[in-house]
């Protein structure tokens, strides 16, 4: 076990080892200025979890808010926005991922129910999403909400998810780069829904993503039939649409996971891609079930993401706020 964390920490760090060259300047982002909650009283207590509603667009939406623990109204924290797979819940995406071990306000939204079989929540990109729903909107709402309620640090605003999740992530990224630092999908089910339009980002957008070669729910190589990209593919698009100049030689951890990584990126952004030989479609260090297939433990995702997201934040023109964590 020792062996494996010492093998995960060398991966977080070769992710933030290389600096960033920027290619071109980065172009100007203009965000709407939203107001901050710090200074007011926490709706719970730090170091728990607890159900909440907004209402988005004429419906009542859930959510699970989790607070780190040491939280205070007095600084500012960051923001991860977890978005849950087909049919799971953000409750359900907390219970495996990690992410609420991390020294950052936690957000796990729920879907709507959406078509197909089973009443099963789902996300706008998707053939089987609820076609009334605008969940790029429900998203910016519910920012709206966290960073009127909590204290947000806005330039430190991350999206992650798993599968359907995922893929609404990369949507986020296209639409949503004036509020979100960076996103980091898992098993990504990159829908033609996802890229509908386009994709015309304000600024660079960092990326990070995680794929198994073995997932047979969405393929590593890719699902013509559905529409679905090689994730590669997918991947090297971000890496052409950041502007960035060089891939780094592939680094490989035994005795499963190859990292690859772009950087001189515009904007100093940078792209990368985490691949889990004969990895299902799962959470790569998940501690519960996250999907079928082989979960690997050589990494834990929340852990490598979250040196990921450290390294970027918002460009400094959006509004400072208090002291980083």
């Amino acid at each position: 076990m020792k062996g494996l964390l010492r093998r995960a920490c060398v991966l977080a760090a070769a992710l933030v080892a290389v600096p960033f060259v920027p290619a071109q300047a980065a172009p100007a982002v203009q965000p709407t200025v939203h107001p901050t909650g710090c200074g007011t009283p926490a709706p719970q207590q730090p170091g728990t979890s607890a159900p909440h509603t907004i209402t988005s667009g004429g419906r009542e939406r859930t959510y699970q808010l989790h607070l780190p623990n040491g939280y205070t109204t007095d600084r500012s924290w960051p923001l991860i926005v977890a978005y849950h797979g087909r049919g799971n819940t953000g409750a359900g995406t907390e219970a495996f991922s990690r992410l609420s071990t991390l020294p950052a306000i936690v957000a796990y939204p729920d879907g709507v129910v959406g078509t197909g079989d089973g009443e099963r929540q789902a996300w706008q990109g998707a053939p089987y999403a609820a076609a009334d729903v605008d969940d790029v909107a429900f998203t910016g709402d519910l920012l709206d909400s966290l960073e009127g309620s909590l204290c947000v640090n806005e330039r430190r605003v991350y999206a992650t998810g798993k599968s359907n999740g995922a893929g609404f992530t990369g949507l986020l990224a296209c639409r949503m780069s004036d509020r979100f630092a960076a996103v980091a999908p898992v098993a990504g089910a990159f829908y033609p829904g996802t890229r509908e339009g386009g994709c015309d980002p304000q600024r660079p957008m960092p990326v990070l993503d995680f794929h198994g070669t073995g997932d047979t729910t969405i393929p590593y190589a890719g699902d013509a039939d559905r529409g679905l990209p090689a994730i590669q593919d997918w991947v090297r698009e971000w890496a052409d649409r950041d502007g960035c100049r060089t891939r780094a030689p592939d680094e490989v951890t035994e005795p499963d996971i190859t990292t690859s990584r772009w950087t001189g990126c515009a904007g100093g952004a940078e792209v990368a891609h985490v691949a889990v030989t004969d990895g299902g479609h799962t959470w790569p260090g998940a501690d519960g079930y996250s999907g079928g297939g082989y979960t690997t433990q050589t990494i834990q995702a929340h852990k490598v993401m979250w040196a990921f997201f450290r390294n970027h934040e918002l460009p400094t023109h959006q509004r400072q706020l208090e002291p980083q964590p």
